[in-house]
């Protein structure tokens, strides 16, 4: 279902429906910025890599076809090609080493685990999404800021027990919710 409201975005897009475009930079930005940011280590060149990619998508620059694969799988393609053009343009630089150049042209191989990756990521973040604010702040703070239990109860003002409490009630109601996910995924 996803992947076909994708593929209606995209074909009224190449009507010049600029809502289309809109929602499809809303869905996809996040995603295809991590991607290109893992890839490159760039948050500069990241950025521009998600601008570029949403101006070929409007200007008609490639052409999806569905026959092909899913839309998203092209998508994570076209961003990668264009890390790697802005790559090639900046190298007469002397700030861009070959170090980066290499290191993207090693690591693009794999679009179709890419995608995978992010979509898993959106369950992830779906699930967080379903917590109490007090649980969303202890997750982001131990899984995605890195952050020690007890350096998040100094932070928060709360006592050591609350944070381990709230984690552990976290924890067990993303499995819940992510298992069920995966029930629904396998029903439909």
């Amino acid at each position: 279902m996803k992947e076909q409201n994708d593929v209606i975005l995209y074909n009224r897009i190449k009507q010049k429906d600029q809502a289309a475009l809109e929602l499809l930079y809303d869905k996809y930005e996040r995603i295809l910025y991590s991607f290109v940011y893992r890839l490159t280590s760039q948050a500069d060149l990241a950025e521009e890599v998600v601008q570029e990619v949403f101006i070929k998508i409007w200007r008609g620059k490639g052409v999806y076809h569905e026959e092909k694969g899913k839309f998203s799988s092209w998508l994570f393609t076209i961003a990668r090609n264009t890390a790697i053009d802005l790559i090639r343009k900046r190298k007469s630089d002397p700030i861009f080493s070959d170090e980066v150049f290499d290191y993207v042209e090693d690591k693009q191989a794999k679009p179709d685990e890419e995608v995978e990756w992010q979509e898993e990521k959106l369950r992830v973040q779906e699930a967080v999404s379903q917590l109490s604010e007090e649980q969303k702040q202890i997750i982001n703070a131990v899984y995605f800021r890195g952050l020690t239990q007890q350096k998040i109860a100094e932070e928060h003002e709360i006592p050591l027990g609350t944070v381990k409490g709230r984690v552990r009630l976290a924890l067990k109601k993303l499995k819940t919710y992510l298992s069920n996910d995966l029930e629904r995924r396998a029903d439909s």
